[in-house]
């Protein structure tokens, strides 16, 4: 199974594992499953990094890489579809790097790993 994490289920995978459901902690150990992280979750955790709402993540943003190496999790690139997609959404969620996220998973049909509620309103499969 291919699943995309959600930027807080990376961090929260990364650096609190146990604010994970049991299901999403059991879905990231198989190791049948494949991770993907969205390049919209660096751009995310360093934009609120910069603005001091996550303090949390320095060592994450100090060492991105090595903690995406840490989950074994493939990479997406934001493609122009994808921009497109988030872009023309008549949704009113105004969140972009959810937007993002959200039109990621529905045209790469990939489960979102996530706890927010929100995300819902897309037509996409969450899982948490």
């Amino acid at each position: 199974m291919r699943v995309l994490l959600d930027t807080h289920a990376f961090l929260w995978a990364v650096l609190e594992p146990e604010k994970l459901s049991r299901k999403a902690r059991k879905l990231l150990q198989d190791p049948e499953t494949e991770i993907v992280l969205s390049s919209v979750s660096a751009l995310e955790i360093a934009t609120k990094y910069r603005l001091g709402r996550l303090s949390q993540a320095q060592s994450v943003v100090q060492g991105y890489e090595k903690a995406v190496n840490g989950l074994q999790a493939v990479e997406l690139g934001v493609s122009r579809a994808h921009a497109m997609k988030a872009g023309l959404w008549e949704m009113a969620h105004r969140d972009p790097f959810d937007r993002l996220l959200a039109a990621q998973a529905h045209l790469e049909d990939l489960p979102l790993l996530t706890n927010d509620r929100a995300l819902a309103q897309f037509p996409i499969q969450t899982l948490w």
